[in-house]
């Protein structure tokens, strides 16, 4: 029987047996070997940190609520395809689907890998889709200072995007672990409240950053961020929060003519999917162009996924990638 991750409640991690459904035509049975959790999405999910009225309030009880199978980055291998299935058995591919040990899914929705990446390397692909999107909405940033605020898992993929884009990266973060992890990659980094690192980025970009990226789905930090950016700069939102109603809006937005945008998972377009955006972090992962050592901290067997996500409620600043093995499933 196949297992997987559910929220049967707030606060509350389970593995549950299930059936992952018969083969129809154009779909195939994969068998997982690694998917990676979502700390921001999956921790408000878990913990219900979202306010009333909020949109995600809305789609959580849109989706039914709980119990709640969490996840939507897995990679494993193709064990039995249908008919018109283009993917034979032993394709290893990534796609979007729960945290479970077996799964049957659309061909369509599964993105073949270069032979050798690793599992858990690869399984950071949903992550990267969403920040290779927010690195779009930055826009030209080739020699720009562009700062990012929050050293998180998404904090460091977008560093990542931005350095293969040419930008002078800093990187705003209270843990040192995790500025260690962006100044491998050449950024200047800053510890400390963002609040009041106001002047200290001023001097690191030069009179402010073109670019602000919050990617710490904090809705303290919004304020700060627009405080930043130089005049008729652009401040990306991110990390998208619970808590919409706490972000402040400044009079650095109509006094220095900001840009605002939003970046998001489903802002994909025709072209830059996902197929191709997937493919070029695989490519450039299994050639190094970007440097993923490090990144996930904690790698667990499914029978411990509780533990997982122990680790992301209890102690967020020494996790980053945190990754569930099911090979051994």
């Amino acid at each position: 029987m196949a297992k997987r991750v559910c929220f049967p409640e707030q606060g509350k991690v389970a593995i549950e047996d299930f059936d992952p459904g018969q083969l129809r035509p154009g779909q195939v049975r994969v068998r997982a070997l690694a998917s990676l959790i979502s700390n921001g999405t999956e921790g408000i999910l878990l913990n219900r940190r979202f306010a009333p009225g909020s949109h995600w309030d809305g789609w959580f009880q849109r989706c039914g609520g709980y119990p709640w199978r969490p996840g939507y980055a897995l990679v494993g291998e193709v064990v039995e395809a249908g008919a018109d299935s283009e993917l034979p058995p032993g394709t290893r591919v990534a796609l979007r689907g729960g945290h479970a040990s077996e799964l049957v899914a659309d061909a369509a929705g599964c993105h073949p890998l270069p032979a050798g990446l690793d599992p858990v390397l690869a399984a950071w692909f949903a992550l990267a889709k969403i920040t290779f999107i927010g690195a779009q909405a930055a826009g030209a940033v080739l020699g720009e200072p562009v700062v990012v605020i929050g050293g998180g898992p998404i904090g460091q993929m977008v560093l990542r995007w931005l350095k293969t884009a040419g930008a002078q990266l800093v990187c705003i973060d209270p843990v040192e672990a995790r500025l260690e992890h962006a100044r491998r990659i050449g950024a200047t980094c800053l510890a400390g409240d963002v609040a009041t690192l106001g002047e200290a980025v001023r001097e690191a970009t030069g009179g402010g950053a073109a670019v602000v990226i919050d990617a710490t789905g904090n809705p303290k930090v919004f304020a700060a961020a627009l405080g930043m950016a130089r005049a008729r700069g652009t401040v990306v939102l991110l990390g998208d929060t619970g808590t919409p109603a706490e972000q402040r809006l400044t009079g650095d937005v109509i006094l220095k003519g900001l840009r605002v945008v939003g970046a998001h998972d489903g802002h994909a377009d025709g072209a830059w999917n996902e197929r191709r955006i997937v493919n070029l972090f695989a490519s450039m992962v299994a050639s190094g162009r970007i440097d993923m050592a490090g990144l996930t901290t904690h790698v667990l067997p499914g029978r411990r996924a509780a533990e997982a996500y122990a680790a992301i409620t209890n102690d967020p600043s020494r996790t980053l990638g945190v990754a569930i093995d099911w090979s051994g499933e």
